[in-house]
């Protein structure tokens, strides 16, 4: 199955190079960007509802090990009882989708790159 290029969401051009591309999420929508565009769609968005949070770099990945560290002792303990089943679950969303940025967006540029 050959996947199409990563289309920018801000500008519409390809993003080429993994160093230049940003995932980012907003809820449930995660969206490829070129690294200056996010940058201009983060001025311009200023409300909660058009907030996107970046996935994959520094804060992205450390962000994603944390909330699987804090998951898997909430899911796997009983620390905090149900209440905290429900926080480990919630916290698991930030993992499951720092995954999907990588398995639907980054793995196909670092494929690319060995052309």
């Amino acid at each position: 199955m050959k996947m199409g290029p990563n289309i920018c969401r801000y500008c519409y051009k390809e993003i080429k190079d993994r160093d230049e591309l940003v995932t980012a999420s907003n809820f449930f929508r995660i969206k490829p960007f070129h690294f200056v565009c996010f940058n201009e769609l983060e001025k311009e968005v200023r409300t909660l509802w058009g907030f996107w949070k970046p996935l994959n770099g520094v804060s992205g990945n450390t962000r994603a090990i944390i909330l699987a560290i804090v998951a898997a002792w909430l899911l796997f303990t009983d620390s905090l009882g149900e209440i905290g089943d429900l926080i480990g679950v919630v916290a698991l969303y930030s993992v499951l989708i720092r995954i999907m940025s990588y398995l639907f967006f980054e793995i196909k540029i670092s494929k690319q790159k060995h052309h």
